[in-house]
């Protein structure tokens, strides 16, 4: 992308730019309701935008698109920026140009997610939109969850489940030789040999047991249930379960130690 002069027709090179003092009296002039003062914000930021979709040039996306989501972005901000308080243009306008292309690889992403966390994602989305030109500032995870009276963990997953995805092969790291990429920071620490070897065992071991004792092992540490709901699921007491579950667990103890 650095090496292309024209997007969607303009050429970069020529990308006019403004001033502080012409940034202010413009946005005064555009709040009010002056269409030329609006167009001259958005032909005197594009340069705004082209520095935020460069982040985004390795995503394989089309940069000509990425400029016009970039643009949708732009003109939001200038529509929703507030110049009476003390905060600079670009402060607030280039989260919202990142959050309009972020917004548009999401929806287009090869990567699917069900209606009903992508329905909380849009809510998130615009809540955080909706604060952010209240407070000129990010908001917080817990105060969006709290504007939304939704517990934390739900708007971070949310969040989670409609960000762009990450190639393997993105770059984290470069000192001048080959870069480290995503790829190299990845290690499966599940599907290794030693880790096979012990789930086979405990395998081996758990076969073994008796009917109960196998029952009861599963209740409590696949299922994760209490001695109590064991004993009630069972229709024993809490301490014979308890006295089962060590006998089980030292058995398969004595097992593993003679494999």
């Amino acid at each position: 992308m650095q090496g292309k002069v024209e997007i969607c027709g303009v050429n970069t090179a020529h990308l006019k730019t403004l001033s502080p003092a012409q940034m202010d009296a413009l946005l005064i002039k555009s709040k009010a309701g002056d269409e030329s003062a609006r167009q001259t914000l958005i032909e005197g930021n594009l340069r705004l935008v082209l520095s935020v979709i460069q982040r985004f040039d390795k995503r394989g996306e089309s940069p000509d698109d990425l400029f016009q989501v970039g643009c949708i972005g732009l003109i939001k901000a200038i529509s929703n920026f507030d110049p009476e308080k003390n905060v600079r243009f670009s402060t607030y306008g280039v989260p919202m140009i990142a959050g309009e292309v972020r917004r548009y690889l999401r929806d287009n992403s090869a990567i699917r997610v069900s209606r009903s966390i992508r329905d909380v994602a849009y809510r998130v989305l615009q809540c955080k939109e909706a604060m952010l030109a209240r407070l000129s500032r990010e908001p917080t995870l817990e105060e969006i969850a709290r504007e939304l009276s939704l517990p934390p963990e739900q708007v971070s997953e949310a969040l989670d489940a409609v960000c762009a995805p990450v190639s393997l092969y993105d770059p984290v790291y470069s000192d001048g030789g080959d870069p480290l990429t995503v790829m190299d920071q990845v290690r499966d620490h599940k599907n290794t040999e030693g880790n096979w070897m012990e789930h086979i065992t405990l395998q081996s071991a758990f076969r073994l047991l008796g009917e109960r004792e196998q029952q009861i092992l599963s209740l409590r540490f696949y299922d994760g249930k209490t001695q109590m709901e064991v004993a009630n699921l069972v229709g024993i007491s809490q301490a014979q379960v308890s006295r089962l579950e060590k006998g089980a667990i030292s058995a398969m103890r004595k097992n593993i130690s003679i494999s």
